[in-house]
C-alpha cells in the first residue's frame, strides 16, 4: 500500500521533517536515501535546509515501496528505478487514476443528459 495514497500534496516544497513524517521514518533515512539515489535532488535554502518537491516525494515513495515493502536491496532498488520497472505502487496509482477518471466520466455523462 502506497504511503501517498491518502495524502494530498498541496505545497510547493516540503521540509525533511514533513517528508519523514509522511513515510514514518527518521530524517536520517531521508538524508541517506538522498545520497544513495540520484533521482532525489532537493533544493536547499540559504540556511542549507532541504526543500523537497512533490516529484522528490514521489521518488521517495517508489524507493520506499521497493526497499521497505517489497524487500529490495538498495542496489536492487537502484537498478529497478533505472530500468523503469513497474512497482506495485505504480500499478496501484494507475488503478486509482483510472477509477477517478471513470467517476469524472460518469458525472460528465450525467450532466450531458
Amino acid at each position: 500500500m502506497s504511503k501517498l495514497e491518502n495524502i494530498v500534496l498541496t505545497k510547493l516544497y516540503y521540509s525533511i521533517g514533513e517528508v519523514a513524517a509522511i513515510f514514518e521514518v527518521n530524517t536520517s533515512l531521508i538524508r541517506f536515501w538522498e545520497k544513495e539515489f540520484t533521482v532525489i535532488q532537493p533544493k536547499k535554502n540559504k540556511k542549507g535546509n532541504r526543500l523537497f518537491t512533490v516529484k522528490d516525494i514521489e521518488h521517495f515513495n517508489k524507493i520506499y515501496q521497493l526497499v521497505k515493502e517489497q524487500g529490495y536491496t538498495l542496489d536492487g532498488a537502484k537498478k529497478a528505478l533505472k530500468s523503469g520497472e513497474k512497482t506495485l505502487a505504480d500499478a496501484n496509482q494507475h488503478e486509482v487514476l483510472i477509477d477517478k477518471l471513470e467517476k469524472i466520466k460518469s458525472k460528465l455523462l450525467e450532466l450531458k443528459k
